[in-house]
């Protein structure tokens, strides 16, 4: 339990102590910010302020900004560079196909980054789950379980599984709770069956709009066209749609949707 008064009264004691050359002077409000006094009387560090505090520099982690900037930022360079035609997207080889498209900006961006846990480990995105591994679900939304060791800097932030033992209208309050989570430069996978086409789609995402209820995103190959019997899929960029527009792709039986997130110890490769 905080106490206050108490905190106070002992914050001033301990500013009135002439404080060593080397160490850092705190106000009154900041001492009170992050130490608690327990029924003992003894002051100890408070764990919601320390948590926040480690929130707070993850948030700033300047090297992992830039990961995502120069993914983002080469994305729209592609977008532009398109201006509205379709891309040949039929081979595995096509950058434009969906994941090809996701795995393409990592790949142009990964050199100059590593996880401070594994600074000579070369960063690599995982391939989907082949589909014999997915049962029983639909292939499209896992990826192969490869470990932060072998140079994978993701971590899968939140998954929906399509629960046959819940009613469809619980499934989509959890679908829609599970789009809520999305955050910029996360990326994501689904198997959906919905109005551009059913199966596996990938996307790198640019944030959830709360007030809007709102995601936005950007992708190749979510809408295509046949030319000579030849897919072609458009890039797109900053595009949006609700969280329930997107929740219903995926909240069918046997599918499902996965947010990847990169770690929060990225660092400059030297």
């Amino acid at each position: 339990m905080r106490m206050r008064i108490l905190l106070l009264l002992a914050a001033l004691l301990l500013m009135c102590v002439p404080a060593a050359a080397d160490d850092e002077e705190y106000s009154i409000t900041e001492v009170v910010d992050f130490v608690l006094i327990t029924s003992d009387g003894e002051m100890v560090p408070d764990p919601e302020a320390a948590e926040e505090d480690a929130r707070e520099e993850v948030a700033s982690n300047p090297a992992r900004e830039d990961f995502i900037n120069g993914i983002i930022d080469l994305g729209h360079s592609l977008y532009v560079k398109a201006n509205g035609r379709p891309q040949k997207a039929a081979t595995g080889s096509d950058i434009y196909v969906c994941k090809n498209f996701t795995t393409y900006l990592f790949r142009k961006n990964r050199d100059g980054f590593r996880m401070a846990e594994y600074p000579d480990v070369q960063l690599r995105i995982p391939d989907n789950l082949p589909a014999k591994e997915c049962k029983p679900y639909y292939y499209g939304f896992y990826w192969k379980n490869v470990s932060a060791a072998e140079g994978n800097p993701f971590y899968e932030a939140a998954a929906f599984r399509y629960d046959k033992e819940l009613s469809k209208e619980e499934n989509m309050a959890l679908a829609c709770d599970f789009m809520r989570e999305v955050q910029r430069g996360d990326f994501f996978q689904m198997s959906a069956d919905y109005y551009y086409g059913v199966g596996a789609h990938s996307a790198i995402m640019l944030g959830y709009d709360a007030e809007t209820d709102e995601i936005h995103w950007m992708d190749s190959n979510m809408r295509g066209t046949k030319k000579n019997g030849v897919r072609y899929g458009y890039v797109q960029y900053d595009e949006v749609k609700s969280v329930e527009w997107w929740a219903e792709a995926f909240c069918k039986k046997g599918r499902g949707a996965t947010i990847y997130r990169l770690r929060d110890d990225i660092i400059y490769a030297e």
